[in-house]
């Protein structure tokens, strides 16, 4: 399959298009206008510093649907004890930079740039990207951001800075969204920590059926 290269319109290829690994589309721009159009479409932007903005749009695509939420007993018993408190949103950007450095655990470096962080900081901004931050005492130990289109949540990244931290907050995201009739939570691709969590792979056909009846 072809790589497709944007230029300054806005617009995308169709997502079938995409290589087998899920690369659809190289360069573009973060502009808000682009990234809502890119996940109303099922897609994202991934990539290291020094590249191109590299589109992606993996099939298989990991989902969780909040009410397959699954808490194990361990994890339940760190609920019970209340260790963490979790907020919503109210330090973005914190969260978005503890994510990069998370990302360094032996030194390869982070994709989420410096035009990464501009560029979700102004979707924040304007209401599409939200933040979870998990606190000890005064101190924020995990948390993660993604972006809510009417009634599905795409997660970006996550970072914790001490045990089940970042799990809480998940957790509590997800509990908060189903509250409110989320239907889905995108993944985007497998991770064992999330599938542990109740994330499930479906069909990338499936997956794009499932947000444009809600977007």
């Amino acid at each position: 399959m072809p790589v497709f290269h944007l230029s300054h319109k806005l617009a995308f290829p169709p997502v079938h298009l995409a290589t087998e690994e899920g690369l659809l589309a190289v360069g573009g721009d973060l502009r808000p206008e682009r990234l809502i159009l890119a996940y109303r479409n099922g897609i994202f932007p991934w990539y290291n510093p020094g590249e191109p903005i590299l589109w992606w749009s993996p099939d298989p695509r990991l989902v969780l649907f909040p009410k397959e939420l699954h808490i194990s007993r361990s994890l339940r018993r760190v609920l019970r004890k209340a260790t963490f408190r979790v907020t919503f949103n109210t330090c973005f950007e914190e969260v978005i930079l503890a994510c990069a450095r998370a990302r360094r655990p032996a030194g390869e470096g982070t994709w989420i740039t410096p035009e990464m962080v501009d560029a979700y900081t102004r979707l924040n901004e304007l209401g599409y990207a939200h933040s979870v931050e998990a606190w000890r005492k005064d101190q924020l130990v995990g948390g993660l951001y993604g972006i809510s289109l009417n009634h599905c949540f795409f997660g970006e990244s996550m970072f914790t800075a001490t045990s089940n931290a970042s799990k809480v907050a998940f957790v509590t995201l997800v509990k908060r969204l189903e509250r409110l009739r989320f239907h889905l939570i995108d993944c985007q691709v497998y991770t064992r920590h999330l599938v542990t969590l109740g994330a499930r792979e479906i069909p990338r056909k499936e997956f794009i059926r499932q947000i444009s009846q809600r977007i």
